[in-house]
């Protein structure tokens, strides 16, 4: 069995290992492809596994794979894939739909946090000698905000969203949650299921944990965005699509919110000429929420057991 790997480096830059995978049969691990249809057909070669986390694997690639039974997707989101042909093509496409949950959970509170405190700037300004200058015993450059009371809105009510809302509740918030179906044996005295539209105008700080999909595709936009407190954050750490990136950097420019917080944009790696670079007040990391060594770990070991059941002839976390 030859199996290969395109992208190996983001889950896996050198603190895990492949020897799992390697005992299914041959592995060529490239820890990184470039994303055109030619390096990657060549990358693929006569292998009959593949296993990718960003490098695509469009309809004129995947028809050039003559031996190619089997894709491993390296993430919870497929879109990398064209599923339809895969399958046409009889190959079977597994994805790992939960691994991250606590990661990006306790990530997001990292940057609610981040947005009330400013400990990063903080930091940086005692290091300037703002601290030691300063003809107070203290200071501050930011407003402190204090959680506790304020309404958390969760678009997307799923692993990842109760996670969250879990972690906020020990800090005193109260969630306003928005979902496409409704788990009623959620709610309690300190988390309610509410419309959008409500969520968006309660809520202190709306977090955003949902699918890119055609229906939420731009979801937050100059519209959505009205309807929030000027006082309200933004977070997100789902998919950059779900933000009209140019009319957070409007919104966030203008006062209408007070602030926003990024893991993921529209385009990544991050261009230099994307809107968001020129707001004010958000933070942005680079799409890393997910990658804990705990969580790539949990990766790893799906994505072994993926393959071992299709091996075996009843394969799981089957998204064709």
């Amino acid at each position: 069995m030859k199996i290969v790997v395109l992208d190996g480096y983001t889950l896996n830059p050198g603190d895990l290992s492949w020897k799992a995978v390697e005992a299914f049969g041959a592995v060529k691990v490239y820890e990184r492809t470039d994303f055109d249809n030619e390096t990657i057909i060549k990358n693929i070669g006569d292998a009959e596994m593949v296993l990718t986390n960003k490098t695509p694997l469009p309809k004129e690639v995947l028809v050039k794979a003559s031996n190619l039974k089997y894709i491993g997707v390296l993430a919870t989101g497929y879109n990398v894939v064209d599923v339809v042909t895969a399958k046409n093509l009889g190959m079977v496409v597994s994805n790992v739909p939960i691994y991250g949950t606590q990661a990006v959970g306790q990530f997001t509170m990292a940057l609610m946090l981040e947005l009330c405190h400013h400990v990063g700037n903080h930091n940086t300004a005692v290091k300037n000698g703002d601290w030691t200058n300063s003809k107070d015993f203290c200071f501050w450059n930011t407003p402190l905000i204090e959680l506790s009371g304020k309404n958390l809105g969760i678009v997307g009510l799923g692993k990842i969203g109760q996670s969250m809302a879990r972690i906020a509740q020990a800090f005193g918030l109260n969630i306003l949650a928005y979902n496409r179906s409704k788990d009623l044996r959620l709610e309690s005295e300190t988390l309610k299921y509410v419309e959008l539209d409500e969520l968006l105008e309660k809520s202190d700080f709306v977090s955003l944990h949902c699918p890119l999909t055609e229906s939420t595709e731009g979801l937050i936009n100059t519209k959505s965005i009205s309807k929030m407190k000027s006082s309200a954050f933004l977070i997100n750490t789902s998919r950059g699509g779900l933000i009209v990136e140019e009319d957070l950097k409007n919104a966030l420019n203008s006062g209408k919110l007070a602030g926003a917080a990024v893991d993921v944009v529209s385009s990544e790696p991050i261009k230099a000429d994307n809107p968001l670079l020129k707001a004010e007040n958000i933070i942005i990391t680079p799409h890393i929420a997910w990658a804990s060594k705990e969580a790539r770990a949990r990766l790893m070991q799906t994505t072994v057991e993926n393959i071992k059941a299709f091996l075996q002839g009843n394969p799981i976390n089957v998204v064709n």
